[in-house]
């Protein structure tokens, strides 16, 4: 997927399940336009991950064994808790 066709990228952000749509698309919305195409990359690369396991990844049950997709959970998680803590 071409990082700068935000429409697929935005759909591919939908998912199956209701937790990740939380995570998944607040820092798509609000963050995604300020990384650089590396990160970018990598983010598509982790929508390409099935549900299940994005799920427990980002709710910390498991740990992507890959380091650049460990980086960006973290980065997802620091940005929507830094959102939370504004509201």
């Amino acid at each position: 997927m071409d990082i700068n066709n935000k429409t697929r990228i935005h759909w591919a952000c939908r998912r199956g399940m209701r937790e990740l749509d939380i995570a998944i698309m607040p820092f798509f919305e609000n963050d995604y336009d300020s990384l650089p195409d590396t990160d970018k990359q990598v983010f598509i690369r982790l929508l390409a991950c099935e549900d299940p396991q994005l799920y427990r990844w980002l709710m910390n049950q498991a740990i992507p064994e890959e380091a650049d997709m460990a980086r960006m959970i973290k980065m997802i998680q620091k940005k929507n808790a830094e959102r939370s803590a504004l509201a």
